[in-house]
């Protein structure tokens, strides 16, 4: 499926009608450049979801748990992940596992952890236009 969003309202409704497809355990790849609207994407999800507090990008942190709403929702943020074996020293493997996961895994910056992920269910591209707030999201599921 392919989105036409033209500003960040429009990123939170696709993602939250996108949440209503969900199952647990899912593993949702999320694919953009910087300032693209990933983490708005994930504020999206997480509101179909049924969480109700703040989500903010885990850049700094790695990783956010937002637990309350449906299911437990791990974000992550592997843009300073260098690579796969970094991750695992942090003990992400479980996370990236469909079947250890306990709940929804939405991770930023998958390609800089390829061999890590076993199972994902979705992937999430989200392309700038030409217009500055412009994108363009198409939402891949894995047959």
């Amino acid at each position: 499926m392919t989105y036409n969003s033209y500003c960040e309202k429009d990123t939170f409704k696709i993602a939250k009608n996108f949440s209503k497809s969900l199952l647990k355990p899912s593993i949702i790849l999320l694919y953009g450049d910087l300032g693209a609207g990933k983490t708005h994407f994930v504020k999206g999800l997480a509101k179909g979801l049924k969480y109700k507090n703040l989500v903010t990008s885990p850049t700094f942190t790695i990783m956010n748990v937002y637990e309350g709403g449906k299911c437990p929702i791990y974000h992550f943020d592997m843009y300073r992940i260098k690579n796969s074996q970094e991750a695992e020293i942090l003990g992400f493997q479980d996370y990236f596992d469909k079947n250890q996961l306990d709940g929804i895994s939405v991770i930023e910056w998958p390609e800089n952890i390829p061999e890590m992920i076993n199972g994902w269910n979705y992937k999430v591209i989200i392309n700038k236009l030409e217009n500055e707030n412009h994108r363009l999201i198409e939402i891949q599921k894995r047959s």
